[in-house]
């Protein structure tokens, strides 16, 4: 890591600045032989005593500790010495979490150390790392100089008052939970040392650009972002490279068939099948909606022959062959955002009805057919909504409900992300679904472990690192621009109006960002005091307005 991966975004509440880490048992280890003096369970049971804690305070001397534990355990002063020193004797530095500290230090953090030890046993450890390992710490805070020991409130405010850091921007590592609380009740990010990767994980999570560490995961594995099925088979396929090029806008990232008429999830059109599987409208929807390789005529003449392919209610369909009679109702809303794009969506008005009824009965909420989950209906919609003026004024007050309803369920890093870009269109921010989703960051940069979709009837699922990893930057950029927005404006943005309200800001930060394809529109002002009314105000400026996020 550098200086320019230290968290330096709005994503989270705190921009953190300041770490302290305890030592035993997180940075050092000990371990004792297969036949020490004393055996290591009641080594630890004397070490958690009372007059152990005294001698670590520096309140009593080394004999004196030694006299009277013995007593109170019934052992020999002697073998109490000889035990703790095989223990020391065994000490090793963590190399791992040290090397993790070097990063956080040269990203301009301010490392610590906070450990209850004694003087003597302060000088042994000294010894157990090097000059240059010691220098990573701007101080080392020992109980035995502070006169002090953790969990007591005295030694923390010591150690702020010594520091002057902030404990509100300060995270405490340490491998006891009562010492991880005390941390907590002064305003600091407690950490519990029970897993390494674990905590080097949320380390990076809280500390680290969360953008910056995801574009790199993707820029590393570009144009190799492969796609995993639930039984185990990696291949690569068009349909994710689409959604990755949707989520980005960076054609750099993605490798698939640019087809010069109708698309196919699979670039040969065959897997698992020894038949060609038949290109979809889902793909070729999206494909058509974020490539610009098909001319207009194209798109039009593909648009006619997708009419070609609805059911006997008139909702189109999944694939271009009417051996295969399926409908998903995400299918559809992409199929109608093709159309609505193109000034065409007049022309499906039953699929339109279906999406609606869909979505006011809440038939999505165990996913669809070919789509896991409910916050990826919710997401694939607020496209269209962006989309379409129209469709927003009938669908959106309905919408921005069934938005805020999936606040506070549980998801993994895919749905999170769908539910958060969702509510950006709706104008809320999920904040708790933001806070999580943060947290699933993996070390290197990506989110993964997201089911997407899945072939239809069967068991298959698929999931693809790529795209749950763009899907995960869009939101954590969309909340930056509209909080940036937010703390800019004064009067017209969600800061002066209750959250659950569209306010403007969050429409004029789409047109302040140059994602308004069509006519230049006027800076909205104060006086569009809602969202529903500044998409009235535009449908007004032009016949087709076209917002996005992407």
């Amino acid at each position: 890591m550098t200086p320019t991966d230290v968290h330096n975004t709005s994503s989270h509440s705190n921009l953190y600045t300041a770490i302290i880490f305890d030592l035993g048992d997180v940075l050092f280890t000990w371990s004792l032989s297969s036949n020490p003096p004393l055996p290591e369970k009641l080594l630890r049971r004397i070490l958690s005593c009372s007059h152990w804690f005294e001698y670590e305070k520096g309140n009593i001397n080394e004999a004196e500790v030694y006299s009277r534990v013995a007593k109170d355990f019934l052992v020999d002063p002697a073998a109490v010495k000889d035990t703790l020193q095989v223990a020391q004797d065994s000490l090793q530095s963590n190399t791992k979490m040290l090397e993790v500290i070097q990063e956080l230090k040269e990203a301009g953090l301010m490392i610590y150390a906070m450990s209850n030890i004694s003087a003597p046993s302060w000088e042994i450890l000294e010894r157990k790392a090097t000059p240059s390992q010691w220098a990573l710490f701007d101080h080392v805070f020992t109980s035995a100089s502070a006169h002090q020991r953790k969990p007591n409130l005295g030694f923390f405010r010591h150690v702020i008052e010594r520091t002057g850091i902030d404990p509100s921007r300060t995270i405490l590592v340490d491998d006891k939970l009562e010492n991880v609380l005390t941390a907590r009740s002064f305003g600091m990010h407690g950490i519990i040392f029970d897993n390494e990767s674990k905590v080097i994980k949320d380390l990076k999570n809280l500390c680290y650009d969360p953008v910056l560490r995801g574009k790199r995961f993707l820029t590393s594995h570009k144009k190799n972002l492969k796609t995993v099925t639930s039984n185990g088979i990696e291949f690569m396929d068009d349909y994710s490279q689409l959604i990755i090029l949707l989520a980005t806008g960076d054609d750099s990232l993605v490798d698939y068939v640019k087809s010069p008429g109708q698309f196919n999830v699979f670039p040969d059109g065959t897997l698992f099948t020894t038949e060609v599987y038949p290109n979809d409208l889902d793909t070729t929807a999206i494909g058509l909606t974020v490539t610009d390789h098909v001319d207009v005529g194209t798109k039009h003449k593909i648009m006619d022959e997708m009419l070609e392919y609805r059911d006997s209610d008139a909702i189109i369909q999944v694939y271009f062959d009417h051996s295969r009679p399926r409908i998903d109702p995400v299918i559809c809303i992409n199929v109608l955002n093709l159309f609505y794009e193109n000034g065409r969506g007049h022309e499906l008005p039953e699929t339109l009805d279906w999406v609606e009824q869909v979505l006011t009965h809440r038939a999505y909420i165990s996913g669809t057919t070919y789509y896991i989950g409910a916050d990826v209906f919710l997401f694939f919609l607020s496209r269209l909504l962006q989309t379409s003026a129209e469709v927003r004024r009938r669908l959106g007050s309905i919408f921005k409900e069934r938005v805020i309803e999936r606040f506070g369920v549980e998801g993994d890093s895919l749905s999170l992300s769908a539910r958060i870009i969702a509510a950006t269109v709706a104008g809320v921010i999920d904040e708790r679904a933001l806070k999580n989703l943060l947290s699933m960051q993996c070390e290197d940069g990506s989110w993964d472990n997201s089911w997407f979709w899945k072939w239809g009837m069967s068991s298959i699922m698929a999931k693809n690192d790529g795209v749950t990893t763009a899907l995960a930057i869009w939101p954590i950029e969309e909340v930056q621009s509209l909080r940036k927005e937010q703390s800019e404006t004064n009067g017209c943005t969600q800061n002066a109006l209750p959250r659950n309200q569209g306010g403007i800001g969050h429409i004029q930060s789409w047109l302040d960002r140059g994602t308004v394809r069509g006519p230049k529109i006027p800076q909205i002002t104060e006086e569009w005091e809602y969202a529903d009314c500044a998409w009235e105000m535009m449908e007004s400026i032009t016949t087709t307005p076209k917002l996005y996020l992407r």
